[in-house]
């Protein structure tokens, strides 16, 4: 590690941005460029500003007119130019430059940067709030020869262009010297992108962590730190473990959800996930190449004793990551407020997937006592336009009878309501399940699991038994991170 990170001291205490900017100014080794798209030189700005510029930075550009910025950085096939793609390229590009043009044997003891955003304000419709990429390539030893990097991407609240550059421009320093003084603190890390900002006024949807440094950071793990921190409402990742952007992959798609504890997964989730599917995609309005599957666990669904149990969330993302599925953390506890979500990026069919207790549930009045529309808010919501809901059938312990939607008991004052939306085909019964599986819940099989009992493993799918006892999943385990 290059020594002048450890030694540089005196600022630990001051945490104004301009202490910040004047802290890396300071710093004879930091040196790198900026290039920002579309919101000014915001974050040049605070570095020019504090003083002692000269020496940190190399160059600072706007390639603000699109034709300038392909001859720059290349034409974007999408023609999408607020992307992760066009922000990866300004980084690379920069780097590259200052590889090209700095004397190695010159500057032996310089840590390169190089910072990029492109980004898209608010419009005058002021229906659009705006939102943008934002990135860094550095180096923390002069003789790294694998850059880390950050990638972060926001979405703006605020009503007036201005105000969006400015916060953008905060957080840019954050940003910066975060990644040059808190590398190793990678959850605190990301916190300290809100110093002198409020979380209300701009959300962080994705971060993502690579490089050397980084190389013990499960992205995943930083996905639920978003949730936890309220930076957003809800984060995806994918089978690899990096965090997806909710919006890229939502976008004017079918989206069929299965919401779980899976905890752990089993074989009754992954056939009511292949019956459902079989049927959604048999819709008339449906294209399977524009249809996302999703397994989603709400944030309650998270918690033990109150607090989130880290440990218990990653043993759970490692097995559905395993099987291949697209996984969405949410805040969401009401189903309604899930479908909300999805509305904002898709028209699309929505389907979502559940079994026989869980439509009760939603049937029950007491979830919707917040709303001044009570359950017929939520229901206008929840059934809008393009859902139905696909049910798995529930075996009655007792009686033996098999439940679907035309023998469900739900509350006598909901029993015309629901007769609505079954009759208008907003709840589809799944028929060619499984019934060999239906004794199968999540809650017996990790107790089987935690008390080291046999025959748990029969009730999931192929190879998860393997992984869990490899792993010693759902087992206390030391702290994931080692990080203060």
């Amino acid at each position: 590690m290059a020594s002048v990170l450890k030694k540089d001291v005196g600022f630990e205490n001051v945490p104004s941005i301009k202490a910040k900017t004047l802290r890396i100014n300071l710093n004879p080794n930091i040196y790198g460029t900026f290039a920002e798209i579309g919101a000014g030189q915001e974050t040049a700005r605070h570095f020019f500003r504090s003083g002692g510029a000269s020496g940190t930075i190399a160059k600072a550009m706007s390639a603000y007119d699109k034709d300038f910025s392909d001859a720059i950085y290349g034409v974007e096939d999408n023609n999408r130019y607020v992307s992760q793609s066009r922000l990866k390229k300004m980084l690379s590009h920069e780097m590259r430059l200052m590889e090209e043009r700095i004397n190695r044997e010159d500057q032996p003891d310089r840590l390169f940067f190089s910072y990029a955003n492109t980004v898209a304000t608010i419009d005058f419709s002021k229906r659009y709030k705006g939102h943008g990429w934002v990135g860094l390539r550095f180096q923390l030893d002069q003789n790294q020869k694998e850059y880390d990097e950050i990638i972060l991407h926001v979405r703006f609240k605020q009503n007036e262009a201005r105000l969006q550059q400015e916060t953008l421009g905060i957080m840019g320093v954050n940003l910066i010297y975060g990644a040059f003084y808190k590398y190793n603190k990678p959850r605190k890390l990301i916190k300290y992108l809100y110093d002198h900002i409020d979380t209300d006024t701009v959300e962080i949807d994705m971060v993502n962590f690579s490089g050397p440094n980084f190389k013990n950071v499960d992205n995943r793990l930083i996905s639920l730190q978003l949730i936890k921190n309220d930076m957003t409402d809800a984060v995806m990742f994918g089978p690899d473990g990096n965090n997806l952007l909710p919006a890229a992959i939502l976008y004017k798609k079918n989206i069929l959800a299965l919401r779980g504890s899976f905890r752990p997964v089993t074989k009754v989730n992954v056939d009511m996930l292949e019956k459902s599917y079989d049927i959604f995609i048999r819709e008339q309005t449906v294209v399977e190449a524009k249809t996302i599957v999703i397994f989603e666990i709400t944030l309650s669904n998270l918690k033990a004793s109150g607090e989130i149990d880290e440990q218990d969330f990653m043993d759970r993302a490692k097995l559905l990551c395993s099987l291949g599925h697209t996984v969405m953390i949410s805040k969401f506890q009401e189903y309604y407020k899930l479908v909300e979500y999805f509305n904002n990026y898709t028209k699309k069919r929505i389907g979502l997937t559940m079994g026989v207790n869980n439509l009760v549930d939603i049937f029950d009045e007491q979830y919707y006592k917040h709303l001044s529309g009570g359950i017929l808010e939520a229901f206008g919501k929840l059934f809008f336009k393009n859902l139905r809901v696909y049910l798995y059938p529930m075996k009655n312990n007792e009686t033996g009878q098999i439940m679907t939607s035309n023998n469900i008991q739900v509350h006598p004052r909901m029993k015309e309501l629901y007769k609505f939306f079954k009759y208008n085909s907003k709840v589809m019964d799944i028929i060619d399940y499984d019934p060999e599986i239906m004794h199968v819940f999540s809650r017996d099989v990790l107790k089987k699991i935690s008390n080291g009992e046999e025959g748990w493993e029969e009730m999931l799918p192929e190879g998860i038994s393997q992984i869990i006892k490899k792993e010693h999943l759902f087992q206390k385990k030391p702290v994931i991170q080692n990080e203060e």
